[in-house]
Parts: structure tokens; sequence; C-alpha cells
């Protein structure tokens, strides 16, 4: 009689990478680049891998382990910056973590969502995954600007927007040829 070869759940690396690189974006949104004389945070080449990391947790292991890495490291993020604000002799403000963690977890749930119905119901058709990675990204920046901005938005933020904007829908493009070469399930 065979034995069926059990296949082992590394999905907790995965989780953790997700975990990494969310607590690495907040940590880097205050170093700045220059693109076009507008000054743009390195966390815009972050964002769309933190998004490829849980579309990977998604195709696979399922839905429900995406969701687990989106509350780990959401919460994850804001543990973080209460450590950070505590150990720097900060007072922790609910305003200076709620922008980013809503924006996270809301974009994420978001793309999480869409994700799992294109994976369910479609062929995964390229042009599908690059708008669902670039409208997660809209997402992202319209909470971050309802909530941590105060809907203080100025010429000079949409302009800024744009640009940000370009550029990751540039390095969306390239991490959807990447999801596409992604199989379904483990082997």
């Amino acid at each position: 009689m065979a034995r069926k070869k059990e296949i082992y759940d590394d999905s907790w690396m995965y989780i953790l990478l997700l975990t990494t690189l969310a607590i690495l974006a907040l940590s880097i949104k205050t170093y700045k680049f220059t693109v076009l004389s507008r000054n743009i945070s390195y966390t815009t080449l972050l964002l769309p891998l933190i998004y490829l990391n849980a579309n990977y947790i998604t195709k696979k292991y399922g839905y429900t382990k995406t969701l687990l890495a989106i509350s780990i490291s959401g919460i994850g993020m804001v543990l973080f910056v209460l450590l950070m604000n505590f150990a720097l002799g900060k007072i922790s403000l609910l305003s200076g973590i709620s922008g980013e963690f809503c924006a996270y977890v809301t974009s994420q749930l978001v793309n999480l969502t869409i994700y799992n119905f294109l994976l369910k119901n479609t062929e995964m058709p390229f042009f599908l995954i690059l708008l669902n990675y670039i409208f997660a990204l809209i997402v992202f920046y319209m909470f971050y600007t309802l909530i941590y901005l105060n809907m203080f938005v100025t010429t000079e933020y949409w302009k800024s927007y744009f640009v940000i904007l370009a550029i990751q829908s540039v390095i969306c493009l390239i991490l959807t040829i990447i999801d596409k070469k992604i199989k379904l399930g483990r082997e």
C-alpha cells in the first residue's frame, strides 16, 4: 500500500514575507527620490510587490490563508509603529496609525476579493490582473488620503499622485507577467 506524501505547509514563510514587506514599506515612507521634479517615496516601488505576494498566497494556499496573512501583516504594522514610537519616546496617535493601517487592509481586501473572483471564475486574463493591481493601488491611496491626510489635497498632490500611479503601473505590468507564470495550487 503506497502512502500519500504529505505536503509541508510553508505558507508561514509567505505570511512572514508579506508582514516584513508591509513593515518595510511603512519604515521607508519618509525616504524619497525625485521624478519629474516630484518627490516620490520609495514605498511606491514596494507596494506592488506587496500585492504580488498576497496574490501568490491566494493562488498557492487559498483565500483563508491570505486573510490570515493580511490580518497578521496589518497587526504587525500597528505593533511596529507602537514599538518604534515607544522606543523613540514619541506619543502614539491613532491618526498616525489609522491612515496606513486602514489603507493597507482595505486595499488588500479589495485586491484579494477581486483576485479570488478572477481565479475562480475566469482564465485569469492578463489585462484584468493588471487592472486589479492598479485598482488596489488606487484604493490604497484613496483611503490613505481620506484618513491620514484628513482630505488635505492640493494641486501638487494630484500631480504627484499620477506620477506615482504611472510608476506603479509599469511595475504592475512586470508583476502581472510574473503572476501569470505562477501555477495554481501546490505541487
